[in-house]
């Protein structure tokens, strides 16, 4: 069985940023705001966060629904599980997503700086080093047989493709421009040497990219 790495629901500005400057604690996508980025997601009514009835139905939340289907584990880079740089100074701190983390599987975080594994809920948390070729051979073995994610941040997901990793890509371009931060591209025609590309324009505004390796 083919075990996929998978980009999906990883939303960047019309101008290609991921995230914007200064991260901080309370700033996880530093200038940027998350609402503005992920509203055609917290729209929809399988947003996992949604506290009332409701939302929208059709292809968005389709993307939204999908997040976790067939998925086994996890990779992430450092800066998406915290804002901290260097040698950990607080190993109380387990993450931006409280005891229940959305992602119900392994987590492998890179990071030059390891620290001990941990588990909250059903997701465990491991803080591996190495180069992307050995973080997915970590992640593949723990997916037991299902596609691994590639969650970002936008350096993680640059480092996979740039080590032709990456099998398939979803990137949702939201109408907001940041002008400076974490740029995953200048244009999505970059990637056309390596993968087929699907445009689907959405009615909420974003506008779908739907990569798969040629």
């Amino acid at each position: 069985m083919t075990q996929l790495l998978r980009v999906q629901n990883f939303t960047v500005s019309r101008d290609g940023f991921g995230a914007g400057e200064h991260q901080s604690l309370e700033r996880p996508f530093g200038d940027a705001d998350p609402r503005e980025l992920m509203a055609w997601a917290m729209a929809t009514a399988s947003w996992p966060g949604r506290t009332e009835p409701g939302g929208s139905r059709g292809l968005d939340d389709y993307f939204t629904r999908d997040f976790a289907h067939d998925i086994g584990a996890e990779i992430m880079g450092r800066n998406k599980f915290g804002p901290q740089r260097g040698p950990w100074q607080d190993h109380d701190w387990r993450g931006w997503w409280g005891d229940e983390p959305p992602f119900h599987t392994p987590v492998f975080v890179m990071t030059h700086h390891p620290r001990p594994s941990f588990t909250l809920s059903d997701t465990t948390f491991h803080f591996v080093g190495g180069d992307p070729a050995s973080v997915l051979a970590q992640a593949r073995e723990a997916a037991r047989g299902k596609d691994v994610r590639l969650g970002g941040g936008v350096s993680t997901i640059r480092q996979f493709l740039d080590a032709d990793l990456v099998d398939t890509l979803h990137v949702v371009v939201a109408p907001v421009e940041l002008r400076a931060g974490e740029r995953l591209w200048e244009s999505p025609d970059e990637l056309l040497d390596r993968f087929h590309l699907d445009v689907v324009p959405s009615p909420s505004g974003v506008t779908h990219h739907l990569f798969w390796r040629k």
